[in-house]
């Protein structure tokens, strides 16, 4: 089984985020999306928050982990 791991601070996830998480999904048997805690940078989501929002969005990929 391949398993990759997409690791960022998704504040908020875009369509460029998307486009990745959609071509690995069709790459590997499994897709890890780590959403990250960047100390470097003030989020405009809390880390629950941007983790339900690309759960919302990747919801049709049955491969993809959040």
């Amino acid at each position: 089984m391949k398993v990759a791991i997409y690791p960022g601070s998704f504040d908020p996830i875009t369509s460029g985020h998307l486009n990745i998480i959609r071509r690995a999904a069709n790459i590997f048997d499994k897709l890890i999306v780590c959403v990250m805690v960047n100390s470097g940078k003030y989020p405009l989501f809390t880390q629950q928050e941007r983790v339900d929002m690309i759960r919302r969005v990747v919801k049709d990929l049955p491969n993809v982990e959040v």
